[in-house]
């Protein structure tokens, strides 16, 4: 049986919104999952096998097309959260809603970096 966290990280790095990612950009938005090395390599490994993501010399290239859509796969929550990807305190959370489960929450400038949309 496959972790929950593989299923969630092949998923987002398939749905990222850029034609080209570097390695690093990858494994960045893997961290918003784990930061377990093992199961980055095998997110990494397992995308590329399942044909999801295109892996060369340190670029990352996504599948085209299975974006994640903003109107329907990205909730926001009122309340007290913490990004998962920068740790700011923020009290609008974004939710990404994948098949394989939520991901977040985020701030409104990270949830643009995570999907592809935006960068640092």
């Amino acid at each position: 049986m496959m972790d929950d966290r593989v299923e969630l990280g092949v998923e987002l790095l398939r749905r990222v919104e850029a034609e080209r990612i570097t390695l690093a950009e990858a494994v960045d938005r893997i961290e918003t999952i784990t930061t377990d090395p093992h199961l980055t390599r095998d997110i990494l490994d397992r995308a590329a096998m399942a044909g999801l993501v295109d892996r060369d010399e340190g670029i990352v290239r996504p599948e085209r097309g299975a974006f994640v859509r903003f109107e329907s796969e990205v909730v926001t929550k009122e309340g007290e959260f913490t990004c998962r990807r920068c740790g700011t305190g923020i009290s609008t959370g974004h939710f990404i809603r994948l098949d394989a489960g939520e991901i977040g929450p985020f701030g409104s400038s990270c949830i643009r970096v995570v999907t592809g949309r935006g960068s640092d």
